[in-house]
């Protein structure tokens, strides 16, 4: 019962069976084997287009290195002020780009809006040598919220920034929570919608540690291989990431893990709501409750031995718990009864 981050759990047995499969053979090295090749040509039917793409191992590689491709040292990455290349990637961002400056904006529940973006845009003073130049915008999808742009909500953000010659990236570490929620086409919520570069995750969603870098404008790519490669996260055993996302793909694992892992979230919210004295923070959209819980009743969870993860400080009692593609209904169940016992009431019972 550990609902501190979707990171904390381990991998799909399908994803770790692949990989037992792909460590049979020899196959030639760096990305340069059929079943890295079979990838492209999958997420190619994903998407229904065109497109270019790069394993990584991690998010902040995937993000920082997309970034790096969009903006010029010189250059402003305009993102929300919690989005995760700003407060949890130690630089990285800066650091790809050569000095590319992040822009914070506010922005309720997570989420940037089209109508400060502009704002924002506007006032950048493009070609004064003084100022960093507008070069990217990031989204994150689903956000540091838990909350998700609707395709109409992405388009609007883009067409915004093609007005000013800015690129649009997503962060996708929760792409497929997202796709559930909107029951959209990944399409719909991506190139269509006018993203260029999306950093598509799979390690939060059931893989051991692999991410995808979509590249839809296709110009955008042109030295991404030598920057991955100067990076250090091109990997010469590249067939082991490709492992994780032809598991990842085939038969909709994908999407079928973040199925689960969205509605234990709501399940899970949808019982706290009910603990006297709680409150959400925000919409629950995706695998992320933030709920706002009586002090006595998370010293109770935590004497009970149930990890907890204040958000915002020690000193706090709102929490983030995030569900993932693994999480029982029986232990969301026992989290919610602890949770209603100790505010004195009996909690709601779940199958």
């Amino acid at each position: 019962m550990n609902f501190c981050s979707d990171n904390v759990t381990g991998a799909s047995p399908e994803i770790l069976e692949a990989l037992c499969r792909a460590n049979t053979d020899s196959v030639p090295a760096y990305g340069e084997d059929t079943l890295t090749a079979r990838v492209g040509a999958t997420l190619k039917e994903v998407f229904e287009t065109d497109l270019a793409f790069f394993l990584v191992a991690t998010g902040t590689s995937a993000n920082a290195l997309s970034l790096s491709v969009m903006a010029p040292p010189f250059g402003a990455v305009y993102c929300h002020r919690e989005a995760h290349v700003e407060v949890d990637e130690c630089g990285a961002p800066e650091f790809y780009t050569g000095g590319a400056k992040l822009v914070n904006l506010t922005g309720d529940h997570g989420k940037l809006t089209v109508a400060r973006i502009e704002e924002a845009l506007a006032g950048a003073h493009q070609g004064v040598v003084h100022r960093v130049q507008p070069a990217a915008v990031t989204l994150s999808q689903a956000t540091e919220a838990g909350t998700c742009y609707r395709s109409a909500e992405v388009a609007e953000i883009a067409a915004a920034g093609n007005r000013y010659g800015v690129r649009l990236h997503m962060d996708g570490a929760r792409f497929a929570n997202a796709l559930c929620f909107l029951k959209a086409s990944p399409a719909e919520i991506s190139w269509r919608a006018g993203v260029d570069i999306l950093s598509f995750g799979a390690t939060k969603n059931g893989a051991l540690a692999a991410e995808a870098v979509v590249i839809f404008d296709k110009k955008l790519a042109a030295d991404f291989a030598f920057r991955r490669k100067r990076g250090g996260h091109l990997w010469s055993k590249m067939r082991f990431l490709a492992a994780q996302f032809d598991a990842y793909l085939k038969d909709e694992l994908w999407l079928k893990n973040a199925a689960n892992a969205n509605a234990m979230a709501t399940r899970l919210a949808e019982g706290l709501i009910r603990v006297p004295g709680s409150k959400l923070a925000h919409p629950v959209e995706a695998n992320e409750v933030f709920v706002d819980l009586p002090e006595d009743v998370i010293r109770g969870l935590i004497a009970d031995g149930i990890p907890i993860r204040r958000w915002l400080g020690e000193d706090r009692t709102l929490l983030r718990l995030v569900t993932s593609f693994n999480t029982q209904a029986s232990d969301v169940a026992a989290f919610i009864e602890c949770a209603q016992r100790h505010a004195g009431g009996v909690g709601p019972q779940f199958g």
